[in-house]
């Protein structure tokens, strides 16, 4: 049997719980819980440089250990020379053990990277449960070798979650480890 990542059992043991008390659960099916991480990168540069995308490509192969999707545009934009069909992005859709391991790496390694991190922002639910954050840069991730980046580019992080409030959402990543930073609360100052 394949080892169970640390997240998922902290999850079981310490988190469930925690929120069955919070909120007063009496189901232990009306617990959220995280289904999915949904990863989005655009290629803007694609329609000058194809190995833009094939960098991208790459790169989200590495930070999460699973072979992206293509995403095509749906209509033609002239302004941005994006023709109805052509590649524009990359995707990655984390589930099970990838999508724990992801999250605690995301946690643990690649967000304390960002240059005077405070935390994430807890604004941005979409009102269903989800969360989404945006990522500056791809080379808080330790798996990308800062050298061999040709451009840096950021990417969505998307937190699919069962939960029916955003305020469930949140105690849940909070439980996790999301380390968000409450509005009102004071980030760093720029130096």
């Amino acid at each position: 049997m394949a080892d169970v990542p640390r997240l998922k059992t902290q999850y079981q043991d310490e988190v469930r719980p925690s929120l069955t008390d919070q909120f007063g659960y009496e189901n232990p099916m009306e617990v959220p819980s995280l289904e999915k991480i949904c990863i989005n990168r655009g290629v803007g540069e694609v329609s000058e440089n194809q190995k833009a995308l094939d960098r991208a490509v790459e790169e989200m192969r590495k930070i999460t250990g699973q072979h992206p999707t293509i995403r095509r545009a749906k209509r033609s934009i002239a302004s941005f020379d994006v023709r109805e069909g052509m590649p524009v992005g990359a995707k990655v859709t984390l589930r099970d053990a990838r999508m724990y391991e992801f999250f605690d790496r995301l946690v643990t390694l690649a967000l304390p990277n960002i240059r005077d991190f405070g935390g994430v922002p807890d604004r941005s639910f979409d009102g269903h449960g989800n969360y989404t954050l945006g990522v500056d840069e791809q080379i808080i991730f330790p798996e990308i070798d800062v050298d061999s980046v040709d451009r840096i580019d950021g990417m969505d992080i998307t937190f699919v979650t069962d939960a029916e409030t955003d305020e469930e959402s949140y105690a849940l990543l909070k439980g996790l480890g999301m380390p968000f930073v409450r509005r009102g609360e004071e980030e760093p100052a720029e130096v």
